[in-house]
């Protein structure tokens, strides 16, 4: 059985020239690019890119929106405050309390 033999310097520098030359073939059997393709193919990407730019400036807005509205919502809640009792509606409160957990404890 042979043994593995490692390529000399020529072996490589041969193998490289004929992979260059093997690259370089298909480049050059590889059709023109089509000037009418490619530039629908850049106005379809520019289109899109707008079409998402314009569709994350019209969440980005509506979310602001929504945050104004709840803060605003907020501020009419903390506007609207429970109504301030005078000294004597307190104590009818108190006592109606009062009188309920008497009656409750009683039973």
């Amino acid at each position: 059985m042979k043994r593995y033999k490692e390529p000399g310097f020529q072996e490589r520098i041969g193998a490289a020239a004929r992979a260059r030359t093997g690259a370089l073939d298909q480049l050059r059997a590889k059709p023109p690019v089509d000037e009418a393709a490619a530039a629908a193919r850049l106005a379809s990407r520019l289109a899109k890119e707008a079409a998402k730019r314009e569709k994350r400036q019209h969440d980005l807005l509506a979310a602001k929106a929504l945050k104004h509205a709840k803060a605003q919502d907020a501020a009419a809640a903390a506007v609207k405050q429970k109504p301030v009792l005078t000294e004597a509606e307190r104590k009818a409160a108190r006592d109606a309390r009062y009188l309920a957990r008497k009656k409750r404890a009683s039973s």
